[in-house]
């Protein structure tokens, strides 16, 4: 039996309707995928780019934020000095990208500034100390950053925002809708292999930005089994007189288990093939990078633009008689504008 022949990249509706475009296909197929197909909302995306020249350490550290926000963003973005903060807005609709994370380097120190695509808010940090992901593995005597953590976005957790009124309101607002929303009653465990830490330290007025990896490991198993179930090679027994001696010899390293009750949990589901709801489960963290300390020092209505939301405008006092402002206004006025020029050394060029 013949196949009918296609005439073109489009699809028909059956036999003799119309036409569809392949444009429009590709249009559908792109909304389809912007729309999480479980809870119906939009999937949050990003934009990790920078503005002005950047020193290697700091380009190092974009391409470290670049991999905390995948996969909802371009790892591979390549940027050209003639680009402007207008480009990369028009790119963005299209794409559906949501959020923009831009670096700078000012005279000062280092900005990071987090917005909303295409209308803002705008949150500028100062970036006063940071750890690249390289620098924290070197550290560890056995670091772990496996690839295949990284094919899920990382769980957003805050802490010490609370009882704070705004601008951190609408920061917390900002970094809960950064990632996809979870649903406690349909994830997968093995999806929550990372956890982003934001912490604000209220005596510092400073916040903390962590970066760690999720480990499962079974409370009551050796290392050495643990290793032969995950591996599935056989181990090398030529120094053994019994198989029982790879399992009662100890491993290099510390086998003992986690004590700290907390850190133990029953798990609802089976993860992997040690990990089951039948038994208790160790939950440990291990820091992959990058590490900032970062200090909020300027929001702004718009995109990279608009009103001065933080820090607060000084309130202009009645002026005298012959229309001249006391010299008490002037004094505040001098003071705001010294802080508004810090803050806004690195504007992105439009």
């Amino acid at each position: 039996m013949r196949q009918p022949r296609s005439s073109g990249p489009g699809k028909r509706r059956g036999r003799g309707g119309p036409r569809i475009p392949a444009t429009t296909i590709r249009k559908q197929q792109a909304a389809l995928a912007n729309v999480d197909q479980i809870t119906g909302a939009k999937i949050p995306k990003s934009f990790v780019f920078s503005r002005g020249k950047l020193p290697s350490t700091l380009r190092h550290l974009q391409q470290d934020l670049r991999k905390v926000m995948l996969p909802y963003t371009a790892l591979n973005l390549k940027e050209k000095k003639r680009n402007n903060l207008k480009d990369f807005v028009n790119v963005a609709g299209p794409l559906g990208v949501t959020h923009f994370l831009i670096l700078s380097n000012p005279k000062s120190l280092p900005h990071l500034r987090f917005a909303n695509s295409p209308q803002g808010p705008t949150f500028t940090f100062q970036i006063e100390e940071y750890a690249l992901a390289a620098d924290i593995a070197n550290s560890q005597k056995r670091p772990r950053c496996p690839p295949g953590i990284f094919k899920n976005s990382p769980l957003v957790v805050l802490s010490g925002f609370s009882g704070l009124g705004e601008p951190f309101k609408s920061l917390v607002e900002y970094f809960q809708h950064m990632v996809p929303a979870v649903d406690p009653s349909t994830v997968k465990l093995a999806e929550c292999q990372r956890i982003l830490l934001l912490k604000y330290d209220k005596e510092k007025e400073v916040i903390d930005f962590r970066h760690y990896s999720i480990k499962l490991q079974p409370v009551g198993v050796s290392r050495r089994i643990r290793k032969l179930m995950q591996n599935n090679q056989v181990p090398d027994l030529r120094d053994l007189n019994d198989v029982s001696d790879y399992v009662t010899k100890a491993g290099y390293g510390s086998e003992s288990e986690v004590d700290d009750e907390a850190a133990m949990v029953n798990l609802p589901g089976d993860v992997d093939k040690l990990n089951r709801a039948s038994r208790k489960s160790a939950v440990r963290l291990q820091e992959i990078g990058p590490r900032m300390t970062m200090r909020l020092v300027k929001v702004e209505g718009g995109l990279c633009s608009g009103d001065v939301l933080y820090p607060w405008p000084v309130a202009k006092e009645d002026v005298g008689k012959k229309g001249k402002a006391t010299e008490e206004e002037i004094g505040g006025q001098e003071e705001t504008e010294d802080g508004l020029e810090d803050g806004s050394e690195d504007e992105m060029e439009e």
